[in-house]
């Protein structure tokens, strides 16, 4: 993926994994690309975030068994407690003989920072830190 590192997630999707049409589950991947999500949000040494919504989310192709599927993930935005990340989904799988990469989904999600007591918690992240991240001054 484009600009967006190495994955935050590479995993095998295994039959435990499956819905009752033999395909991955759209939950155990929705799943995944939480933590994926939140991984990436710790880049802005936040120690604790929760999810708060799921701003946009399309599957554009089935996950099978056998796929190693990746997750790819970054902060697109730090507000005063709230990190905006994107999650992108690729399933490497092997076709006639040849290995293919499938853009599976892609998912926006927001964060809240939060501290042990799950308050909302300020996040500090510097310009240079956000600039480091490549997020735009908001």
């Amino acid at each position: 993926m484009n600009n967006m590192g190495e994955p935050r997630i590479k995993i095998l999707a295994m039959p435990k994994d499956t819905n009752p049409s033999g395909n991955i589950f759209g939950g155990w991947i929705m799943s995944q690309i939480d933590i994926a999500g939140s991984l990436a949000a710790r880049d802005a040494n936040i120690e604790r975030v929760v999810t708060v919504a799921v701003n946009a989310m399309e599957f554009h192709e089935p996950i099978f068994v056998g796929d190693t599927v990746s997750y790819y993930a970054k902060i697109i935005q730090i507000g005063n407690t709230s990190i905006k990340t994107v999650v992108e989904v690729t399933a490497e799988r092997h076709f006639e003989g040849t290995k293919r990469c499938i853009h599976v989904t892609s998912a926006t999600i927001t964060y809240v920072a939060v501290d042990k007591n799950g308050n909302k918690k300020t996040i500090e992240c510097s310009k240079n830190h956000r600039l480091a991240l490549g997020i735009k001054n908001d």
